[in-house]
């Protein structure tokens, strides 16, 4: 049985974006909403910092040990926590305002993949339905060339790649499948795309990878992760004391951690752990995220 440790009562409204740096053992997430929130948190020292950000921002990526890439509802952009400035660095869809970003990540080679969505929030930042699949996925190349790789989709989540890079795994979380592509790690290209994997207990939100090569998947409204093999298979389910689980990270000294991140649930299953950080020692060992080199 794994037991699930209140990390952090960070009671994030929708808490996502989680990354870590094994140089600095530093992990970082976000709160999105209209102004999100950057949160980054020290396991060495358990020193916790909170950084209020401009926009709606959505994703993020490890640039240096002091820099963090971040996706936004206008683009790309780069938070320097040596003298905490948001800064831009390309705009994408920032002319939308029907929009925004949602879950990225970074290849290998430093590109950098994100998806867009329709905008759920209403002024006041509360949720509206999402009704039209508006969304795109974009490759941002080293060269900060921005192409659009896939387009109509509702709500794109999990940027994850295979250990060897030969497969890239993604989401539209209403589909309520995951998809596996092969992957040109060279050529930044995806082909033969196909069904991976599904679940009957809530729908796939973000996930990460192990070095045994199976996925780590949040279910938002399943109150659970599920571990798939490579063939899609289910190999694990671990449950979890909140309905929405968003986004997982493995980290720590061993990289035998897994760090999760989980939005508020406004309505009769609301309870007081929702939005929280939490963790779980596993027996495997995960794989650090890739940088950016934009």
């Amino acid at each position: 049985m794994n037991k699930v440790e209140l990390l952090y009562e960070s009671k994030n409204i929708l808490g996502e974006g989680i990354t870590y740096c094994s140089i600095t053992n530093n992990l970082y997430w976000l709160d999105i909403n209209n102004k999100s929130k950057l949160f980054k948190l020290n396991l060495s020292s358990n020193k916790k910092e909170v950084f209020e950000l401009p926009e709606i921002v959505t994703a993020t990526s490890i640039k240096s040990d002091n820099e963090l890439i971040l996706a936004s509802n206008n683009g790309l952009n780069l938070f320097d926590f040596s003298n905490k400035k948001f800064q831009r660095v390309l705009n994408i869809e920032d002319q939308l305002i029907s929009t925004r970003s949602n879950d990225g990540g970074s290849d290998a080679f430093g590109r950098f993949w994100l998806g867009t969505m329709q905008n759920n929030f209403d002024k006041d930042g509360n949720d509206v339905p999402i009704k039209d699949n508006i969304g795109k996925l974009y490759k941002v190349d080293i060269d900060k060339t921005i192409s659009i790789v896939e387009e109509g989709l509702a709500i794109p989540n999990t940027f994850v790649w295979s250990p060897d890079n030969s497969i890239f795994y993604f989401t539209d979380t209403l589909s309520g499948s995951i998809f596996n592509y092969d992957f040109n790690l060279e050529q930044g290209e995806l082909t033969n795309k196909k069904k991976f994997a599904s679940y009957d207990r809530g729908l796939p939100d973000g996930s990460t990878i192990d070095t045994d090569g199976c996925l780590w998947n949040c279910r938002w409204g399943g109150s659970c992760i599920v571990r798939f093999t490579p063939n899609g298979k289910v190999d694990n389910v671990i449950e979890m004391p909140v309905q929405n689980i968003t986004n997982c990270i493995f980290g720590g000294k061993d990289m035998k951690t897994l760090f999760i991140t989980t939005a508020s649930n406004i309505g009769k299953n609301q309870n007081d752990l929702d939005g929280n950080l939490f963790a779980i020692s596993l027996n495997y060992q995960g794989i650090e995220d890739n940088k950016s080199k934009l």
